[in-house]
């Protein structure tokens, strides 16, 4: 005996999103697994007369006792369907809800356009939706992330094969078009975010960027502060060198010019010449004056014939031999 109400099994395909090369792989699930279970393969065919679609059974799709079947070659999107029988006579399930594979790569059979082309939109924008291709007829169906799928209600179709779609819904939607003869278009993919999110994603941005900005004038600001130093230190430090360069060249050139004074020779001699005290009587009372001695630094070069200098100053040989005399009578 079998329920009144006939079971659904559960499609599942993997992947969603076609790849160059890849395969793609069908997996139906009924509700209590047991064995004696077979399944049956469909590709959904789009049928816009009744608003919904046919099912034509794929090759060897025909009651298989696997619960999976694999497509090779599939470069297009597409929708598939399964149902699962037992028995003798068979009982069958429903079928199961279209499931599809989504290619993104454009063919010229059917085509799908988004205007504006843009990753994201807000629920306050509008999205115009254009199919082309070799036909004339077309629907514009949609998959939400939430796993409904359904046709495009809320598309106002516009002139030919264009569509607006005025009221967004929140989160990530995949589009695409169905023509009258069954095909296909590629498939969109949709993310919309809520309006306030709009405004956030300029704000964000401009933060972001005026900080920046901030942190780089700081930054020159601190640059030219530090060249400003350093080329403060380096003239400081040029002038300091100069003032002792030049006191340097002060001081050798003050020594220079006292040993310039000295006469020319190996070794200069100094010469104490006279010293010679106030005239007196000679007595005992006398060295007690005041005594006024002078001092004459002469430097003589030993080369110099020191008695041809004597004789030749008159002054001096007298004030010599006055010594003389004066030690003597001592």
């Amino acid at each position: 005996n079998f329920p009144t109400d006939k079971p659904r099994p559960v499609l599942t395909v993997s992947p969603s999103w076609l790849s160059p090369g890849a395969s793609v792989t069908l997996n139906c699930e009924v509700e209590h697994p047991s064995a004696g279970w077979s399944f049956y393969w469909y590709k959904a065919v789009p049928d816009l007369s009744e608003k919904s679609s046919s099912y034509e059974l794929l090759p060897d799709g025909s009651g298989t006792a696997q619960d999976s079947y694999i497509i090779h070659g599939q470069t297009h999107t597409a929708g598939y369907v399964c149902r699962a029988g037992r028995g003798d006579p068979e009982y069958h399930t429903d079928h199961s809800q279209p499931k599809f594979v989504w290619s993104a790569d454009v063919h010229s059979a059917a085509s799908l356009t988004v205007s504006p082309d843009r990753v994201q939109h807000f629920t306050s924008d509008s999205v115009s939706l254009t199919c082309e291709g070799n036909f004339t007829e077309w629907r514009v169906s949609k998959f939400s992330e939430k796993g409904f799928f359904s046709h495009c209600c809320d598309c106002q179709k516009l002139s030919g094969s264009s569509y607006k779609i005025h009221s967004l819904q929140e989160g990530v939607t995949v589009y695409w078009c169905e023509s009258g003869s069954g095909e296909f278009s590629n498939a969109v993919n949709i993310t919309v975010r809520g309006s306030g999110s709009k405004i956030g994603s300029f704000i964000v941005p401009f933060i972001i960027g005026l900080v920046s900005g901030i942190i780089l004038v700081l930054l020159l600001l601190c640059c030219c502060r530090k060249i400003k130093d350093l080329c403060c230190n380096s003239l400081t430090q040029s002038q300091s060198t100069n003032q002792n360069s030049a006191a340097q060249q002060k001081a050798n050139k003050n020594e220079d010019n006292v040993y310039s004074s000295l006469l020319p020779g190996d070794f200069p001699v100094y010469e104490i010449i006279r010293s010679s005290g106030n005239t007196g009587s000679g007595g005992p009372a006398d060295e007690h004056r005041n005594v006024t001695s002078t001092l004459e630094l002469n430097v003589i070069d030993e080369k110099t014939d020191f008695r041809k200098w004597r004789n030749d100053d008159p002054d001096g040989s007298s004030d010599y031999e006055d010594d003389d005399h004066e030690t003597g009578s001592g």
